[in-house]
């Protein structure tokens, strides 16, 4: 408590070093990116963390001289109410009635005269946009700072890693680099962009089929990229080369200029001085301060066009998509069924329950690392939507609570991302009736058909639409957008009642995911990762064609959880179907891995219902 009442002091008075900040700020904000923009961050970028003791994946800080507020969504209002001091922190519950947005409330609370400051690497260009705009006629002014000031003040700040690159071969990708860029290139050709920035770390891992470790749970290093008609430049430490990832940026086909990874800007403006009528395309997804690098007169802006490249995959990616769910549906199966064993015996927790289940993932062909941190929740713990466990937190699992595990791997053929929910006891009526019409929203959005390049979410009230029937809801979005060996969460594609996605293309990867949460009492989520691929259809009008869903994780849900008179008879036929699949593609994996205790368990786990 003390010390972060010392960070908060120590925050302000850097707010009135004119030696740092000029004239002194009334604000300072402090969002949860990095200078990529990246959802999940490096510990070195974690500074809203630091200053808050939120640990989640999404929030932004408001320091005055007088209050700290954090605003997040309703994924994390829980989480965010346990973590945060309440004498030093207001939790602004973001999206719920009578809360105001960040710039509502700096607007309405800071004087008209108010500095507002931030740092120009951590908000990108469409944020600062909507700032700007929603404090226009304030006389509030947004001051961008050149030194973070959290970095003054967080003394043992980790240091940046930079682990070793990984080439990732054509059998894992499906194209060349040289394939790819020439891609870009016939996109910027369309776009009237002579050059592309790219600042976005799972796009340049993507481009260059390169994979790193510098972001936990992310295959990914920092680096920037320009991409021009005629030549390709990687900009990163340069002493991170090693023979093969250098012959592999400088083959026979191509040749990548690499530069130091500070060196972007004063490349850029060299350039646009040789070249001063040059179209210069950047995503106003990334950085203000990058953004601001290109005068407005040459700037070419809009979505990247790497994010609809890397969201529609190849049918080597898609495969390779497939294999990995299935080694991991495989490996989920023997946890559950080793879980089943152990829980009686009573000793479990929910953090050697998560070591055994990524110890088992391990054993798998190709694995890498986990996704993410397994969310491993055992009752009330399961309410907290993105809850993973601490040595304060750890609870044991027991036969009368619910555990939800939401979890993944990254393999070099696919990310994975499933969650089960189970019950090793007997569950109550109230258990299972939420547990089934979370099931009815899962089975009716799997199934749907729908015209092809429909937003994602204009098909979500479909996983909705059950619980709302009984007066039931969840807080997060049902589907999020899965890279290939690359980031657990991808845009641009998506399922999300929040945002608007850029539309459904048969090639993407997304997962189906409802769920309900019960304060205090459990949780509850069912999750799959599927292909959209094309519908066959008796017609096609519009002539567009239609699309549907591709379950590819492979894990039984759990018949005890259900109550079968609540399902109608396509949801039983969809729901058999699914589970035979389940047995003969996992079972066969099974067959051949000789783990014939959880070939039984799972010939159990699929008996038909009905």
């Amino acid at each position: 408590m003390a010390l972060m009442y010392q960070v908060l002091e120590r925050l302000r008075a850097c707010m009135r070093n004119e030696g740092i900040v000029g004239e002194a700020l009334a604000a300072y904000l402090v969002p949860t990116d990095d200078a990529h923009q990246s959802e999940y961050i490096a510990e070195c970028d974690k500074r809203r963390a630091y200053i808050t003791g939120f640990t989640g994946s999404a929030g932004i800080a408001v320091v005055t001289n007088d209050r700290a507020l954090l605003w997040t969504d309703g994924r994390y209002h829980l989480q965010a109410s346990q973590q945060i001091d309440p004498t030093m922190w207001t939790l602004m519950k973001q999206g719920n009635s009578g809360v105001p947005s960040v710039a509502e409330w700096l607007s309405k609370e800071l004087p008209s005269d108010a500095r507002i400051g931030f740092d120009p690497y951590l908000i990108s260009e469409a944020l600062y946009k909507s700032y700007d705009e929603a404090l226009e006629y304030t006389g509030q002014q947004l001051v961008a700072i050149a030194t973070n000031l959290v970095d003054e003040v967080w003394s043992d700040r980790p240091p940046r890693s930079a682990g070793p690159l990984m080439v990732l071969p054509l059998r894992y990708t499906g194209r060349s680099v040289w394939e790819k860029v020439g891609d870009v290139r016939v996109k910027m050709a369309k776009k009237g962009a002579n050059v592309l920035i790219i600042t976005a770390l799972d796009e340049i891992a993507w481009l260059f089929n390169l994979r790193g470790s510098d972001v936990p749970y992310n295959p990914v290093f920092f680096a920037y990229s320009l991409v021009t008609t005629t030549s390709v430049c990687l900009f990163l430490d340069v002493d991170r080369l090693t023979p093969d990832v250098y012959q592999h940026l400088n083959g026979e086909s191509m040749m990548v200029d690499i530069l130091p990874y500070s060196s972007l800007s004063t490349h850029l403006s060299i350039m646009l001085h040789t070249n001063p009528k040059w179209k210069i395309w950047i995503s106003d997804k990334s950085s203000y301060a990058m953004a601001s690098l290109v005068p407005k007169h040459n700037r070419v802006t809009g979505l990247s066009p790497i994010q609809m490249l890397k969201a529609v995959k190849n049918e080597t990616e898609l495969q390779g998509m497939r294999n990995a769910q299935l080694r991991d549906s495989c490996a989920v199966c023997e946890y559950l069924a080793w879980l089943e064993g152990e829980v009686p015996k009573g000793y479990l927790t929910e953090i050697t329950a998560a070591d055994k289940l990524e110890a088992l993932r391990r054993e798998q062909e190709d694995f890498v690392s986990l996704s993410f941190p397994t969310i491993s929740s055992s009752g009330p713990n399961g309410a907290i939507i993105h809850y993973f466990p601490t040595p304060d937190t750890d609870r044991k699992l027991s036969l009368d609570e619910l555990y939800l595990c939401d979890s993944g791997g990254q393999y070099k053929d696919g990310t994975t991302d499933v969650t089960r929910t189970v019950h090793f006891g007997t569950p109550t009526d109230k258990l299972k009736e939420a547990f089934t019409y979370v099931l009815k929203g899962h089975i009716a959005l799997c199934s749907v058909v729908f015209p092809s390049k429909l937003q994602g979410v204009r098909i979500e009230v479909l996983a909705r639409a059950p619980l709302w029937s009984v007066g039931l809801d969840y807080k997060h979005g049902t589907g999020h957008g899965v890279g290939a060996f690359l980031n657990v969460h991808e845009g641009p594609q998506g399922i999300n009642q929040r945002w608007a996605d850029e539309g459904l293309y048969a090639g993407m990867v997304v997962t189906d995911e409802p769920g309900f949460y019960e304060d205090g009492e459990f949780g509850i989520r069912i999750e799959n990762v599927v292909i959209v691929k094309n519908a066959n259809t008796k017609y096609n009008f519009g002539g567009g064609g239609y699309l549907t869903f591709e379950p590819i994780t492979l894990v039984p849900i759990q018949n005890k959880m259900m109550i079968p008179q609540l399902l109608t008879p396509d949801e039983i036929e969809w729901l058999n179907r699914y589970n035979a699949t389940c047995f003969e593609k996992v079972g066969e994996l099974l067959r051949q891995q000789g783990k014939m205790d959880v070939l039984h368990w799972l010939e159990r786990e699929t008996e038909p219902i009905g």
